[in-house]
């Protein structure tokens, strides 16, 4: 799974909207929806914004693995 699907299944896993998600990163929604298209590269502070509030790993949301392993 690529970063772009894991944020919209983490979004949708939380019943979040792209812009619920838009104004924690203090960003518009089309702009956000870019990254779940896959459109635009994920900025670092939104990773960070991201592992933060959903409370995983930047590898998670990267794709680069399949566990979640919260933040400690």
């Amino acid at each position: 799974m690529n970063y772009s699907q894991r944020l919209r299944a983490l979004r949708e896993d939380n019943d979040k909207t792209q812009k619920d998600i838009a104004e924690i990163l203090n960003t518009t929604q089309q702009y956000y929806g870019q990254y779940e298209l896959g459109k635009r590269s994920l900025h670092i502070d939104h990773l960070i914004t991201l592992c933060q509030y959903y409370n995983v790993s930047a590898d998670y949301i990267l794709g680069l693995k399949d566990e979640p392993l919260p933040i400690k």
